[in-house]
C-alpha cells in the first residue's frame, strides 16, 4: 500500500489496532468470570443486550436504515446468526474450558480463514506458497488440539480449543460476506440489523439466564471485568472493527488479529491464568508462520481493490508473464 493511502487511512487503520487491543483482553477477563462467576451464556446473553441497546437506536436514525433491499436482506440475516452464536457464543464456550493464550493464538487464525474464504468466493492467482501457509497453521491448530490425545472429551481444554477454532471460522466468513453490505448500507445500518436479528433469537431465552443472579452482589473486580466485557470488550470493538472492515481490504482486517494473543498472553501471564509453553509456543510458530505464507501468496500492494481482491488474471497478462515482460503482482 503505497504510503499516501496509509496516511489518508489512517484512522481505519486506527480502528482495527484498537478493535483488537479490546478484544485481546477479553479473553482473560472471560475465563475469569466463567470460571468464579457467571455460566457463560449469561455472559453471551448480556452482551446482545448491551450491543442491542447501543446499536439499535443509531441505526434507526441512519438514513439507508429502513431502504435495505431483499438482496442485502438475504445476506444479512444469515451473517447476524454467524455473528452472534457462530462466534460471541462459540467463543465465549470455548474460553470458559481453555486457557487465555491457546483462545487468543488460535484466534490468529483468522488471516488464513479470512483468506481462504475470500480466495472460494473470490478467486485469485494461486500461489504453491498459500498452500504450504495453510497447511502450517492447520498444523498449529491442531498441535492446540490434540497435544494431549485425540479424545475430545466433554469439558476438555481441547474441546474449548475447538469452540475457539470454530468461532473463529464463523468470523472469518462473516467478514468476507458482509463486506459488499458493509460499503453499500455503512457500519451502523448493519450493526443495527445483526443486533435486532441477534435480539430476536436470543429474547427467549434470556430471563433462563438472567433473573437469578445477582450481579450487584458481585465482587466489584468481577462487576468491572464484567462491565469491560460488555462495553470495552463488545460494543465499542465491534464498531470499530466493522468501520475498519468497511473502508480497508479483507487483508487488512485479519492481520491486525495478530494483537490479540499479545494482550491475551501478557494478561494471562500476569495474572496467574496460564504460562507459556513448548506446545503453545510451537503452536503459534506454525500458526504465525501459515499466515504469513498465506497473505504473502496474495502479494497485496499497489493493484489491490478496494474490495481486498486482486485484479482478474487475463490471458494478456499470462502472456506477458511468460514471456518475462510483465511480472506476477
Amino acid at each position: 500500500m503505497p504510503d499516501g493511502a496509509f496516511v489518508g487511512k489512517t484512522r481505519y487503520h486506527l480502528d482495527l489496532i484498537f478493535a483488537n487491543l479490546f478484544f485481546g483482553a477479553n479473553f482473560s477477563f472471560y475465563v475469569s468470570l466463567t470460571r468464579n462467576y457467571l455460566d457463560f451464556r449469561q455472559i453471551f446473553m448480556l452482551q446482545v443486550l448491551s450491543a442491542a441497546l447501543f446499536f439499535i437506536p443509531f441505526a434507526l436514525f441512519t438514513r439507508g436504515f429502513r431502504r435495505i433491499g431483499w438482496r442485502d436482506a438475504g445476506r444479512i440475516v444469515p451473517v447476524s446468526l454467524l455473528v452472534v452464536y457462530g462466534w460471541m457464543y462459540l467463543l465465549l464456550w470455548g474460553s470458559s474450558y481453555t486457557t487465555p493464550i491457546d483462545a487468543s493464538v488460535i484466534a490468529t487464525l483468522g488471516p488464513a480463514f479470512t483468506l481462504i474464504m475470500d480466495h472460494l468466493l473470490h478467486p485469485h492467482r494461486y500461489l504453491p506458497g498459500r498452500l504450504v501457509g495453510v497447511l502450517a497453521a492447520l498444523i498449529g491448530a491442531g498441535i492446540l488440539l490434540f497435544n494431549e490425545g485425540f479424545d475430545l472429551t466433554r469439558g476438555s481444554r481441547a474441546e474449548g480449543n475447538l469452540f475457539v477454532l470454530l468461532a473463529v471460522v464463523a468470523i472469518a466468513i462473516n467478514t468476507v460476506l458482509i463486506k459488499p453490505q458493509l460499503e453499500r448500507l455503512g457500519t451502523l445500518v448493519v450493526m443495527g440489523w445483526y443486533y435486532i436479528i441477534g435480539l430476536a433469537v436470543t429474547a427467549p431465552f434470556f430471563w433462563k439466564y438472567i433473573d437469578h443472579t445477582a450481579f450487584l452482589r458481585l465482587p466489584l473486580s468481577a462487576q468491572a471485568e464484567l462491565a469491560y466485557i460488555l462495553i470495552l470488550g463488545t460494543v465499542l470493538p465491534m464498531y470499530l472493527l466493522y468501520r475498519g472492515t468497511e473502508k480497508l481490504t479483507s487483508v487488512h482486517t485479519a492481520l491486525y488479529r495478530y494483537i490479540q494473543p499479545l494482550i491475551a498472553g501478557l494478561l494471562a501471564v500476569t495474572r496467574g491464568q496460564a504460562h507459556f509453553n513448548a506446545v503453545n509456543l510451537t503452536a503459534a510458530g506454525f500458526i504465525f508462520t501459515g499466515v504469513i505464507l498465506v497473505v504473502v501468496g496474495y502479494r497485496y500492494g499497489l493493484n489491490l481493490r478496494s474490495d481486498g481482491r486482486l485484479p482478474h488474471y487475463s490471458a494478456s497478462s499470462r502472456r506477458r508473464h511468460s514471456s518475462g515482460t510483465g511480472r506476477l503482482h
